[in-house]
């Protein structure tokens, strides 16, 4: 057992908390690259701009959704080898992976504006988001080596014991996104082309100075041969975030096109407002679960099976107690939150004041399910963990938003979610049910 790695030691929930708090704080900063994107947005350049911005989401999403692939299915494989006491390999797949990150970043970049038009189209952009929808997308393109980056760094560096670090680098991007978006869209009137993109760059450069200098940690940069095995092994145990952002970006696309079709512009800034909400509570409990992570990756490679049962109920516990206090906490703040990108009374305000109390009960279910599927990857059981997140975000919605308007209109856009939240938790307790006898949590 290596003595500087800080999973080797034992938890209880006042430490497993604080290991995960630096972690949840920083996604939801994250989240708030966006929000803060959007309230910006809205309150400088208009609601329609902020609906322009929206279109474009399905597309950050994809990119979200490799990055994150990479970041936690890599992450669960270095954890478990170094529980198993194979420390070298364990740096070799961590350089390998960063490196793979920053390459996938690049081709996004180059290929994402080289067919940016016809992305834009097949995405359903109107004529009045088209030239908003372009800037902001093509900004959001530029930055992508430093997206990808960010994102496989947020988890790895928790799997090196450095969740501070994390969290610090997180603040200095989230506050460096604020000044600039107030600069460039305020005082400079850039509108949407203000929409800053260089406080990916903060968490982006940080991660790559400290794994390059840093020789006493547990995970440092070292010589690397292409390892296609275990590039494969970390996207298949990494597939289910990679499906969650990718049903992310279909049930964007199709929410966008069913309010345009019901609401035009204004239904489309509305759902992104309660969209919004979403991320800030979904950022709770993804921060959460891959804090812990690589705290259960390592016990499960150790064969602590004690700890990994202590573990999993505190876990338990905290979603459970999160589900609650998010929702409580949506009533609370659902009016101030919205007069922060529209006024009160106006058509984007009302109909998100009609669809919101629908949509809200989902924050009571979703936590429980996106616990179980990182749990699955954890555990390196990809397959499970896609199913929990494939069947939820893609299957379970996408059906709901397909069905359910043909009954109730407009307000059955806004029942998919919860519909969808509450099969989904069928399914994970289902497999948290049958997993205890494998994995023994």
């Amino acid at each position: 057992m290596e003595q500087n790695n800080a999973l080797a030691r034992k938890f209880n929930a006042a430490s497993l908390l604080r290991f995960a708090l630096p972690n949840i704080a920083m996604m939801m900063l994250l989240s708030m690259y966006t929000i803060v994107d959007g309230m910006f947005i809205s309150r400088f350049a208009g609601t329609t701009a902020l609906s322009a911005i929206n279109m474009s989401y399905p597309l950050n999403c994809l990119q979200m959704a490799t990055g994150i692939m990479l970041g936690t299915g890599g992450s669960a494989i270095i954890a478990r080898r170094q529980g198993e006491g194979r420390t070298d390999e364990a740096r070799r797949n961590f350089t390998m992976l960063i490196a793979v990150a920053l390459g996938i970043g690049l081709i996004f970049a180059v290929f994402g504006n080289l067919f940016l038009n016809p992305i834009l189209r097949l995405l359903g952009t109107s004529e009045l988001q088209w030239a908003d929808c372009r800037i902001y997308t093509r900004i959001q393109l530029v930055f992508a080596p430093m997206l990808f980056l960010q994102t496989a760094f947020q988890t790895l560096f928790v799997t090196a014991g450095k969740p501070g670090l994390g969290l610090l680098t997180s603040v200095g991007g989230g506050i460096t996104n604020v000044v600039l978006d107030w600069l460039f869209m305020g005082p400079m009137n850039m509108g949407v082309a203000g929409a800053t993109c260089l406080g990916y760059c903060v968490p982006s450069i940080v991660g790559l100075v400290y794994f390059t200098k840093n020789r006493t940690g547990s995970l440092y940069f070292v010589p690397f041969k292409f390892d296609g095995a275990t590039l494969a092994a970390a996207c298949g145990n990494g597939s289910s975030e990679m499906v969650s952002n990718i049903a992310n970006a279909i049930t964007t696309f199709v929410f966008n096109t069913l309010f345009m079709r019901y609401r035009g512009e204004d239904g489309v800034a509305a759902i992104t407002i309660a969209m919004y909400f979403q991320f800030v509570f979904t950022a709770v409990y993804f921060g959460f679960s891959m804090g812990v992570a690589p705290v259960i990756s390592y016990k499960f490679g150790e064969k602590n099976i004690s700890q990994l049962r202590h573990i999993f109920r505190i876990c338990m516990t905290f979603v459970l107690a999160c589900s609650l206090g998010t929702y409580v906490l949506s009533w609370l703040t659902l009016e101030p939150a919205l007069t922060l990108f529209t006024p009160r009374g106006s058509s984007v305000y009302e109909i998100a004041m009609h669809g919101f109390p629908i949509y809200a009960v989902s924050f009571l279910l979703m936590g429980t399910s996106i616990f179980a599927s990182s749990l699955f990857t954890a555990l390196s059981d990809g397959l499970v963990s896609a199913i929990i997140s494939f069947s939820r975000t893609l299957v379970f919605l996408v059906a709901m938003l397909l069905l359910l308007p043909l009954i109730f209109q407009e307000t059955g856009i806004w029942l998919a979610v919860p519909v969808a939240e509450a099969l989904g938790v069928m399914v994970s307790v289902f497999f948290l049910v049958k997993g205890r006898k494998k994995y023994q949590y």
